[in-house]
């Protein structure tokens, strides 16, 4: 009995069980933030279409995008936790199979957070800039960007052999106890980083973003 790659929520290869193909998609709202104001600079900048646009409204616009990632990540989060607290004794393989497509969608929104915040023009060169003071701060959130990736991967390959142990017909509580402990700890260290961003934004920009990075 084996596994069929299908595509996920956002168009993400999706492990599907040939036995069971039904998987439950769970979505998390999440609360609005507070601006505060920012300290930033007002000299003007030249933007695509030609006109003009100030550094103020290019930082607003920045930190705009950066909320709305923010809150795709958290929505992520929220539906990877739910997928680890459904009972496994209502389907072994529809438990791992929710359980890997909210994975998956949260491995992509951390891919684009992580594009968002380190690149180049992104928030952490941003508040480097501005406010070098807080550089100790940036290389902490970067850090933690490579402990998620990596904790991340392990679970994907966690699950994948929860999946496996299904299909050869053994039993699957202890791979899906596995995967339920590497799952809580991914969450956890998940929040962290993002109280570790709230603070950033606050120092940086006093942006105060609800705990939502």
């Amino acid at each position: 009995m084996g596994t069929t790659p299908v595509e996920g929520s956002r168009g993400q290869p999706s492990l599907r069980s040939d036995v069971d193909k039904e998987s439950t998609s769970r979505r998390v709202d999440c609360p609005d933030w507070t601006t505060r104001g920012a300290r930033i600079q007002t000299a003007p900048v030249t933007t695509t279409n030609g006109g003009e646009q100030t550094e103020a409204e290019a930082e607003a616009q920045h930190i705009t995008e950066v909320r709305r990632r923010r809150a795709e990540l958290l929505e992520s989060i929220n539906a990877l936790e739910n997928a680890l607290a459904a009972p496994v004794p209502s389907g072994q393989i529809k438990w791992v199979q929710g359980v890997s497509d909210a994975l998956l969608e949260l491995s992509g929104d951390f891919h684009e957070h992580v594009e968002l915040t380190e690149g180049p023009a992104g928030l952490y060169a941003r508040v480097n800039r501005s406010s070098p003071r807080l550089s100790h701060l940036v290389d902490r959130l970067i850090q933690d960007h490579v402990t998620l990736t990596e904790l991340i991967s392990e679970l994907l390959t966690v699950v994948g052999k929860a999946a496996g142990t299904f299909a050869r017909g053994d039993s699957m509580l202890a791979a899906l106890d596995e995967v339920r402990d590497l799952g809580t700890t991914l969450i956890g260290a998940l929040v962290r980083h993002r109280q570790r961003g709230s603070d950033l934004m606050y120092e940086g920009y006093s942006v105060d973003i609800g705990g939502q990075d």
